[in-house]
């Protein structure tokens, strides 16, 4: 059981480190969202422990589970969803201000604003030569 879920995490992370790799934005945040959903899945297995809840009174003499790593991970995914959305609501005013989500276009759109404001020009004329 516990080598399937080293597995598991494993895959999950090493398609989560590929898609971070990508030079579409969506991708990346993809790729964000599956690396912290095998943090996740690290801290539930690490934490994996089978015993009677703990809830008082406790049964004696028998193993208890450990609720500290379910909140945790409930933590853990309240937090990677709020990154998750302001990821995603960052790739969509990128994408609303330049047109695309491709990493070399939005810098190759911030090199030709940068050098239009070097020679004292408006952007909207640097944005005019562009393909």
């Amino acid at each position: 059981m516990t080598f399937l879920l080293s597995l598991a995490v494993a895959i999950i992370f090493g398609a989560g480190a590929y898609l971070v790799l990508q030079r579409n934005l969506v991708r990346v945040v993809t790729g964000m969202i599956l690396i912290s959903n095998a943090a996740i899945l690290f801290v539930i297995s690490a934490g994996l422990s089978r015993g009677y809840p703990p809830i008082y009174p406790l049964p004696e003499d028998e193993p208890v589970s450990d609720p500290l790593v379910q909140a945790m991970a409930l933590t853990a995914i309240v937090i990677s969803f709020s990154v998750t959305a302001l990821l995603l609501c960052m790739v969509y005013r990128l994408y609303t201000s330049h047109g695309s989500v491709d990493l070399e276009d939005i810098s190759a759109a911030e090199v030709r604003e940068a050098e239009a404001l070097e020679r004292g020009e408006s952007i909207e004329k640097a944005e005019e030569g562009r393909p």
